[in-house]
């Protein structure tokens, strides 16, 4: 959500949209930590938005994360929809970026609970089969 945006959503809005920027901090130092490269945070096209992109070996990760009070909750948040945009937006990524992934390329999710503690969940879009726990 742009700043302007920010300022007059309503307060539980503006809540969950602090919560969810705390999130993507925690999951992309985690990235780091672990030899991963963030090539951008919260890329927005036409088609969509992607939280983090990240690449470690070759290997292309569009992620998108999720907040909320516990695990189950963030899991069941990635709705078709959604999917389907951040398709569309790491294809657009891709395709304006053409020097990356040359090992491959996956969509990967990241539950993050009230807690802080995180699942991630690779390949998530993968032949519909809702990926594999981390």
């Amino acid at each position: 959500m742009p700043a302007s945006d920010a300022a007059a959503a309503p307060p539980a809005r503006r809540a969950a949209e602090a919560r969810g920027r705390v999130a993507e901090d925690r999951v992309a130092a985690r990235l780091e930590a672990e030899g991963w490269c963030v090539l951008a945070r919260r890329w927005r096209s036409g088609a969509g938005e992607i939280d983090l992109i990240a690449e470690r070996e070759g290997l292309l990760a569009f992620i998108e994360v999720k907040a909320r009070p516990r695990l189950a909750e963030a899991a069941s948040a990635l709705g078709p929809r959604q999917q389907a945009r951040l398709l569309a937006a790491g294809e657009a990524w891709a395709a304006m970026n053409p020097g990356h992934g040359v090992a491959g390329i996956r969509f990967d999710l990241v539950l993050v609970d009230g807690e802080g503690r995180m699942r991630r969940i690779k390949d998530v879009l993968r032949d519909g089969q809702g990926g594999r726990p981390a």
